[in-house]
């Protein structure tokens, strides 16, 4: 059974005096500055944020070290050569040119595999053009000197290594980043309301500027350590020469911070409001559970389906999974130009409808002490 404490006003003694004063208290927006102020300082002294941020930069800087050094492999790469196009190959640095008599000879060369890709002569400014069987050739694109266009005979369909790997990389950035910051706001709302700090907060602000304040605050840090990591990935990328792999993941990386930010202040709301409803720390676990598994769907979905069209579909258009199947998508190049901004409003409006909802539940779940409130009553008031 839980029981409701009703916040007094909270007033200073005056100096010299055995009156006792009242500071005006501060308007919603500079309260909501307040405490996210407090929360980013918090995070910047936590050893864990310092340690789950190094890890995952780690893994970012070395899966580009990684990319780099495998993509720096010695072992030259076999290319068809007809007429002219053999002088822009040249002495290109890991290409082994082979001679075909025409166009149709390179691509029976490049269908049986003797060679990796075919560069023969076009009409283009740049006089010759690159033909490769289902995939960009990245080896024969980073050894030319110039970047021809690129013509490929049989399209693979969706799948492949790269596209585990890049969905892989998505997946786990927005798992690690939701379930750390998550998990944070969780704790730090149960620790203010199971050592009646709340009760002082909120005799000074409003509470929906202390939830506000909260998931501003680690937002900004969460939005952060992504744009971060897009910026190592960006940087590492064009340092260790992998420009058409850059070139190809780019925007998708660009899409995957936006739907992060929205997607994150939606899972962060919700995290507080499920943690508000619980007075102890060993509750967390139970209360959030629901959370955290929204949380981890999407990323066992991209591990187990991102070479199936179907799921990553509806995956991009589900608010909770959109922030890891869109930007997949994308670098797939299998989503029109409006999916992205449609599955987008969608999950804008879901948040903005999780943002009521959580502070509902907030609210009035906040000063109730003891035991555990139920969804009924949180939402009853």
């Amino acid at each position: 059974m839980s029981t409701e404490i009703k916040p007094g006003r909270v007033t200073e003694p005056h100096q010299g005096a055995g009156t006792r004063t009242t500071h005006p208290a501060p308007n919603f927006w500079a309260s909501v500055w307040l405490v996210s102020t407090r929360e980013i300082i918090s995070r910047l002294r936590s050893k864990a944020f310092l340690i789950s941020t190094g890890i995952l930069l780690l893994i970012a800087v070395g899966s580009v070290v990684a990319g780099g050094i495998m993509s720096a492999n010695p072992s030259t790469t076999s290319v068809a050569v007809v007429g002219t196009a053999g002088a822009v190959v040249g002495e290109s640095a890991g290409l082994t040119t082979v001679s075909a008599d025409d166009v149709a000879a390179a691509e029976a060369l490049v269908r049986d595999g003797t060679v990796e890709a075919a560069v023969v002569p076009d009409d283009s400014r740049l006089g010759v053009s690159v033909i490769a069987l289902d995939s960009p050739p990245s080896a024969v694109m980073n050894a030319l000197s110039v970047s021809p266009s690129v013509e490929l005979l049989e399209p693979a369909e969706q799948g492949g290594f790269l596209v585990y790997i890049v969905a892989l990389g998505f997946g786990l950035v927005f798992f690690m980043s939701a379930l750390t910051f998550g998990s944070t706001i969780a704790q730090s709302v149960v620790e203010e309301k199971q050592t009646r700090v709340v009760e002082i907060l909120m005799s000074a602000i409003p509470v929906r500027a202390l939830l506000a304040g909260k998931v501003v605050g680690n937002s900004i840090m969460a939005l952060g350590q992504i744009v971060v990591i897009a910026l190592l990935v960006g940087i590492g990328m064009a340092v260790t020469g992998q420009r058409v792999l850059l070139a190809d993941l780019g925007p998708a990386i660009g899409w995957f911070a936006v739907f992060f930010a929205f997607g994150f202040v939606m899972i962060a709301a919700l995290f507080a409001a499920t943690a508000s409803m619980v007075s102890r720390q060993e509750d967390v676990g139970s209360t959030t559970a629901p959370v955290t598994y929204l949380v981890m769907i999407p990323y066992f979905l991209v591990i187990f389906f991102n070479d199936n069209p179907l799921v990553m579909a509806i995956m991009s258009y589900v608010p909770f999974s959109a922030p890891v199947g869109m930007p997949v998508r994308i670098f797939l190049g299998s989503a029109e130009w409006w999916e992205p901004v449609l599955a987008l409003v969608i999950l804008a409006v879901t948040t903005a409808g999780v943002i009521v909802l959580g502070s509902r539940i907030y609210r009035n779940s906040l000063l109730r002490m003891g035991g555990r409130v139920t969804i009924k009553q949180a939402l009853r008031g």
